[in-house]
């Protein structure tokens, strides 16, 4: 294998590396520097575009023809982007398939070809560096980027001629360059604060072993919120000293969010600094200047609600890895925003302890990227990189329940599997609707694609066995498969493009799965008993079937008269009349309880609806009994049957 490098593909900066006999380095690019703004300027005619240092130059004088903090957009959907699209100054543009592009002389750039340009200037650095073609790279990505943003990243990839050998979140690849060549056990918090997003991991160094306990963090909060927030503050002071409005004209916006950036930068080593904007409006009277001190005080009092949103992610991480910020041994701090000192007084007040500020935290993710570039390459081994999924991932089952097949933060690569199996009599197909979330109900789960298992041999219910795959491989792709064991009749999905979360998203599918805890156990309660009660309504009705004639003939009229009543009950979901009904029942039966038992253990030893526990590779109780939603003349089930419009056809779908 030839040489790999290692690539920080930032919202601001990016960054590449290589390894050099041990030692990871970072490439220096043309201009002689070792991170490349995240900035591309695109010319008349599309041809020779312009990436980094000077793109950037050129935002002041084209602003509307120079995209910067394009990673925002990678892998999402026009109706999800409205906060994010509000900030930016070139034209975007929603695409056939419902994306966000930018549209520049009337053609349409979508975020991985504006991307791909970036990765090509990282590309040729490693080249002149090395004087030899280099076409393998690892990448990193947020930890909480999801499927979509992993493809999109990759797409851009292969647009600049690149074979990614491995995607890796932010947080995993800081922890590698922190703890290479490292002994003894360590736990390390990674707390990863960079221009577009918030990451914040847990991992267990162990020698040569990088385990992630947990991951968290907040895809919409970054260097760039912190920018807006003291540029629209220089905009209402400007517009308060002159009584001109500089939000009207693009180039002053645009000379006042790099005076922002700049002022940020600033205060994270002086405790006051000058905003000086000459020229920076005009009237009738002529041009205007701005001048006017800022202090660091200020400046935090102005970002303070954003530094507060950095908690809750941290608390989160820390129960799901089940550790308390004393066992933390180390804070690792990642991204240029975490040298602001109101960030790392929020690390300090949340972990109880001071950061580590041992690594370079512009460079330290594409070194660890060029770590796993040399592991994947043979060029060090004995490192074993464990890393995690952040949501948990499943199916819906027949009655509406959610049933996770990879839990969150489990390690990845992984590979689950469950055979289920139906709820109706020669039923022929099934439908497998895969979802991501934290919510027991599936309805409020995020839904990741859709498709149907044809090709069942018809059978009686509950006898087909419908194994269903999920594997997440190496990049953090989903891969799901469905098979009738007895036919082989088989389909499978790849997740390849899942709409990007939105803020809101990203909460109900972590928080509300703990806010929302009772009422997640009430709906478990009352699902378990419809399942309970459609048991008993099938067993009642096969034993009324093949005994009847053996009981009194009034008896029988009555216990069909209260299957009847039981059966609406269980298709409507009526608890109280369920319990009614199931009362009558059993008093009902009682004198023929013998009959009843025996007729039971037989329907079970035969395959029978008791028999519907899921049939998997690990123990469930009957209370687990499984269902998927079914499609045209059924549904697959280990759980009763719920109500379902079985006549319809649910669309295919894989996020699209």
């Amino acid at each position: 294998m030839g040489r790999v490098m290692g690539i920080d593909l930032g919202t601001t900066n990016s960054v590449a590396a290589i390894l050099e006999g041990d030692v990871p380095e970072v490439v220096i690019n043309a201009e002689g520097m070792k991170t490349t703004p995240s900035v591309v300027h695109c010319p008349p005619g599309m041809q020779d575009w312009v990436v980094g240092e000077l793109a950037k130059r050129q935002e002041i004088i084209n602003p509307e023809r120079t995209i910067r903090s394009i990673k925002r957009f990678m892998g999402c959907r026009w109706e999800e982007s409205e906060e994010k699209r509000e900030h930016v100054r070139y034209p975007l543009a929603r695409s056939d398939k419902g994306m966000v592009g930018v549209e520049i002389d009337g053609r349409l750039l979508t975020p991985e070809e504006i991307s791909s340009q970036i990765l090509r200037k990282m590309r040729q650095a490693v080249e002149t560096r090395l004087g030899q073609e280099v076409d393998q790279a690892v990448i990193t990505v947020p930890a909480y980027f999801n499927d979509s943003q992993r493809q999109a990243t990759k797409a851009a990839a292969e647009l600049a001629g690149l074979t990614v050998l491995r995607i890796i979140n932010e947080p995993t690849a800081a922890a590698l360059a922190y703890g290479l060549n490292r002994r003894g056990q360590e736990r390390v918090a990674v707390f990863d604060l960079g221009g577009g997003t918030f990451d914040i991991s847990v991992l267990e160094i162990d020698g040569e072993v990088f385990e992630v306990r947990g991951t968290a963090g907040d895809n919409f909060l970054g260097g760039d919120n912190f920018d807006e927030v003291l540029a629209e503050w220089i905009t209402a002071e400007i517009a308060r000293e002159t009584g001109v409005d500089p939000g009207a004209d693009p180039q002053a916006r645009q000379r006042i969010h790099d005076t922002a950036e700049k002022i940020k930068c600033e205060l994270s080593t002086l405790t006051s600094t000058v905003i000086n904007l000459p020229f920076i409006v005009a009237d009738a009277a002529g041009p205007k200047h701005f001048a006017r001190e800022i202090t660091r005080e200020e400046f935090e009092a102005l970002v303070e609600p954003l530094v507060k949103r950095l908690t809750q992610p941290c608390r989160q991480v820390l129960r799901d890895a089940g550790t308390l910020p004393a066992d933390i041994d180390t804070v690792l701090l990642v991204g240029g925003s975490t040298r602001m000192p109101c960030v790392q007084r929020a690390v300090a007040q949340i972990f109880g302890k001071e950061p580590c500020k041992t690594v370079n935290p512009d460079e330290v993710v594409a070194l660890g990227a060029a770590i796993q570039a040399s592991i994947l390459s043979g060029d060090i081994q004995e490192v074993l990189l464990l890393d995690v999924t952040p949501l948990s991932l499943g199916i819906e089952l027949e009655g509406g329940l959610f049933k996770v097949l990879i839990p969150r933060n489990s390690s990845i690569p992984t590979t689950a599997s469950r055979t289920f199996t139906t709820t109706r009599d020669n039923q022929r197909a099934v439908s497998v609707h895969i979802l991501q979330g934290e919510r027991k109900i599936a309805a409020e789960n995020r839904t990741l694609g859709k498709f149907r298992l044809t090709g069942i041999r018809p059978a009686p219910k509950e006898v087909p066995e419908i194994e269903v795959a999920f594997h997440i491989d190496a990049n953090g792709i989903l891969h799901v498969s469905a098979q009738d064991l007895t036919t082989a009749a088989r389909r499978e999905v790849t997740i390849e493009a899942i709409a990007a979360l939105s803020p809101d998203e990203i909460k109900r599918m972590v928080i509300d799965s703990q806010t929302h805890e009772r009422e997640d156990s009430e709906f478990l309660r009352q699902y378990a008993e419809r399942q309970q009660a459609a048991v008993l309504r099938d067993k009642l009705q096969s034993f009324l079937t093949l005994h009847g004639g053996e009981i009194d003939a009034a008896e029988v009229a009555e216990m069909h008269g209260l299957l009847e009543r039981f059966s609406s009950a269980v298709e409507a979901g009526d608890a109280i009349s369920i319990e009614e009904t199931r009362t009558r029942i059993l008093e009902a039966i009682q004198p023929h309880s013998d009959l009843f038992y025996i007729h039971s253990m037989a329907k079970q030893e035969g395959g029978g609806h008791e028999a519907a526990t899921e049939r998997a590779p690990s123990t469930a109780s009957p209370a687990e009994a499984q269902t998927l939603p079914g499609a045209e003349s059924g549904s697959v089930a280990v759980e009763p049957e719920a109500v379902l419009n079985l006549d319809e056809e649910p669309p295919e779908s894989n996020g699209h």
